[in-house]
């Protein structure tokens, strides 16, 4: 993981033949870029703000400035008509994605006011404080045709929700993007076997969004775990009792059992400063592996709660898509099919193993398990249902070696749930149960998905914009 922030460059594009032409027009302009910067600005972004860029060779320093700096992304703000070479030099070196902001200062010009201003040069002036969409067909035009990707949002400078909305949505999809490339995932263990869609293309995930992959072994987590104090434990076993609802049938010695190895599981994520986890393994009978396998459940709840989820089953791409969702501050718990109830139109999801705790409806519950079913052994696990309210579904999905996001928005809705002490839950989608499922199938996902609550389809999008990487939603 990094403490780098995410780098915003801005610049604002003016053609400096007008200054001498029309008073005051420059410092105008200059105002309103710095309207725009204080649209961007937020704790944990850094934004490289290089004001009016007016002529074509102020572009080529604006393009070395931003290259030194290392931002992620650029808004490039265009106040009045300017010349497209003031913008190419720019991205052309930056080489990250652009985003062109077509704002004007208001929803529309007093025509009345300015047809009453009586002089034709203060009326030219006045309308070019207004013409923010003159030159975006050209600049749009030579990003097409240099390869340029670029994304623009339209509307007004001030007290428009959209504009704001969307500024918000793009620094967060940047924001997540940059999470992302600076995340290591450890993968530890191996896959469920026969399991083929699980199966995943480690170049294509880093290729994808950067992520570091790191292998971890079952045996270091195992000697950490030996070396784990009693008063860790303890301390341990206090937190567990506090944020969970540790049911009356759990056996203490399984309780702490699971401490140990949730202490353990901490430290392994500090020193190999994992964001997220992928793990499964089985082990023999008897084995100490076979003992730490079978106790990882609350300590991976506890880290997935913290920001780092854990998906089980080594399943990868699931691990990529729930730290995507939980990186949009949505939660983020590893979730697949149990069974469709057809009479109230809704879909039952959940799955056995880790859970996001802090997107649950209510306290999570510990709940002893004789068995783990297709798995090995027997011990305390988790049960809990996403909060109600509107949910969104991310996949990331592999064919061929490429990466998609897969994404439907629907509600997690009150009902009876399977009380078999797994995470589970009722969603009802806007196209109803069958409509989903099968169009849900047919993109090709792997049999997990992430669940996150809020509806955040439109950033997954942005998301996918900024990352190259395909977009389909669902619903």
């Amino acid at each position: 993981m990094s403490d780098r922030p995410l780098k915003a460059g801005l610049f604002g594009i003016g053609l400096e033949a007008y200054w001498p032409q029309f008073a005051g027009l420059e410092a105008r302009l200059r105002g309103y870029v710095h309207v725009v910067a204080s649209k961007l600005e937020r704790p944990g972004v850094e934004v490289v703000n290089l004001g009016l860029v007016d002529t074509p060779e102020k572009a080529v320093d604006a393009g070395h400035l931003f290259r030194q700096a290392d931002v992620d992304i650029i808004f490039l703000y265009i106040t009045t008509y300017a010349l497209s070479s003031t913008v190419l030099p720019v991205v052309r070196r930056a080489k990250v994605p652009v985003i062109i902001l077509n704002l004007q200062p208001a929803g529309a010009i007093d025509y009345a006011s300015f047809n009453a201003l009586g002089n034709r040069t203060a009326m030219t002036g006045e309308w070019l404080a207004h013409c923010a969409a003159c030159p975006v067909p050209e600049i749009a035009n030579v990003f097409t045709r240099a390869g340029i990707r670029f994304h623009q949002v339209t509307g007004v400078l001030n007290d428009d929700p959209f504009v704001d909305n969307e500024i918000e949505e793009w620094i967060e999809a940047a924001r997540v993007a940059h999470v992302m490339s600076h995340n290591r995932l450890g993968v530890m263990g191996r896959y469920y076997n026969g399991m083929l869609d699980i199966y995943s293309d480690l170049t294509a995930q880093s290729t994808a969004f950067g992520t570091h992959i790191e292998v971890v072994e079952i045996d270091e987590l195992a000697r950490l775990r030996r070396d784990v104090g009693e008063a860790e434990v303890a301390a341990c076993l206090d937190r567990i009792r506090t944020e969970f609802d540790v049911q009356p049938d759990c056996d203490p010695d399984e309780l702490a059992r699971a401490a140990r190895t949730a202490v353990a599981l901490r430290k392994l994520v500090d020193a190999k400063r994992l964001g997220s986890l992928a793990y499964y393994y089985e082990s023999v009978s008897g084995h100490e592996y076979e003992d730490v396998i079978t106790s990882v459940i609350v300590g991976c709840s506890m880290l997935t709660a913290e920001g780092i989820p854990v998906a089980g089953e080594y399943e990868i791409k699931n691990a990529q898509a729930m730290k995507i969702m939980d990186s949009f501050g949505t939660g983020g718990s590893f979730t697949e099919y149990y069974a469709m109830d057809f009479d109230a139109d809704v879909v039952l999801m959940g799955h056995d193993g880790p859970g996001h705790t802090k997107i649950a409806e209510g306290r999570t519950k510990i709940r002893p398990l004789e068995v783990y079913h297709g798995k090995v052994g027997s011990g305390v696990s988790v049960e809990m249902s996403v909060k109600n309210g509107p949910v969104t579904l991310l996949s990331v999905v592999e064919c061929a070696g490429k990466v998609k996001l897969l994404c439907a928005e629907g509600q997690s809705v009150p009902g009876p749930i399977l009380e078999i002490g797994n995470t589970n839950s009722r969603y009802q989608f806007p196209i109803g149960a069958r409509a989903f499922v099968e169009n849900w199938n047919a993109e090709g996902p792997a049999h997990h998905c992430a669940v996150g609550v809020g509806h955040i389809g439109s950033s997954i999008e942005k998301l996918g914009k900024l990352l190259e990487v395909e977009f389909v939603r669902i619903c």
